[in-house]
């Protein structure tokens, strides 16, 4: 056992040490505050394809390929620092000839860039422990001071060894179209329950920009009205961008933000 002489020598040298560290750590977090009052910029680039950018980075997420539910989006090829994937699926990790070389994050674990954290957690894409489509990555980080945790294409429950490891987000983007490898309203509902985010998007769900017979997906007004019946407050947002600010974010509740998309979809 170590006492508290021995404690004191192994974790502490010295007052000159310890003043420093303690400017190092005042000067990272004004920093940090500077950056996380800015908040973040979400666009929606269809299907779960999201771009969440602010001065310290652009970081896109699930990129794919225009093709059965996704055929009439335009191809997401935006400029960003760096791309994350939740499957090597073409409608979530379609990742080829991206501008400006970002770096490329694939498996679950514990990354940093642009000095932020990120964290994949892994789970199932499908309700068969991951028989059909194999593994989903969950990703996690905080960017502009607010808690982002976006589930990919995730389609299995919530266990409570993953719960702790998502924690209550700021943001949760949801899959809510159903299908077989994705949350149906239902699911989604109870991983909102579960998760308790201040605000969550749907994800994942049937438009106009699919491909006749070639897509399994439902639309969204099936969760709109699930949200609703559940006392949630669910708000419109026409086109595909909003920007989420720390200090905007509800005290209570989950906020439901449905993006109509409108202005992506190809005639």
């Amino acid at each position: 056992m170590i006492n508290r002489r021995d404690w004191i020598r192994l974790t502490g040298y010295g007052i000159l040490t310890t003043f420093l560290t303690t400017k190092y750590s005042h000067s990272q977090k004004a920093m940090a505050q500077n950056t996380s009052s800015q908040g973040v910029t979400i666009d929606w680039l269809g299907h779960s394809a999201f771009v969440f950018a602010n001065s310290q980075a652009k970081v896109l997420v699930n990129p794919f390929t225009p093709l059965g539910c996704t055929a009439k989006y335009p191809a997401p090829k935006p400029e960003v620092d760096l791309v994350m994937i939740s499957s090597r699926l073409l409608d979530e990790g379609s990742a080829i000839g991206l501008p400006n070389n970002p770096q490329l994050m694939v498996e679950p674990g514990v990354y940093k860039v642009k000095n932020i954290e990120f964290q994949g957690i892994k789970t199932f894409h499908d309700r068969e422990n991951g028989r059909r489509f194999g593994d989903n990555i969950v990703w996690k980080w905080i960017q502009g001071g607010v808690n982002i945790l976006h589930l990919g294409g995730i389609a299995s429950p919530i266990d409570i060894e993953q719960k702790i490891l998502m924690g209550t987000p700021d943001v949760a983007l949801i899959p809510v179209g159903g299908g077989p490898k994705a949350y149906n309203a239902e699911e989604a509902i109870k991983a909102i329950k579960v998760l308790n985010p201040k605000i969550m998007i749907p994800t994942q769900y049937l438009t106009n920009a699919t491909e006749a017979g070639k897509c399994t997906l439902e639309g969204v007004q099936k969760f709109v009205d699930l949200a609703k019946e559940a006392q949630m407050d669910v708000r419109i947002i026409q086109g595909n961008r909003v920007t989420i600010k720390p200090q905007d974010l509800p005290t209570k509740g989950t906020l439901i933000r449905v993006f109509d998309g409108q202005n992506l979809i190809k005639n």
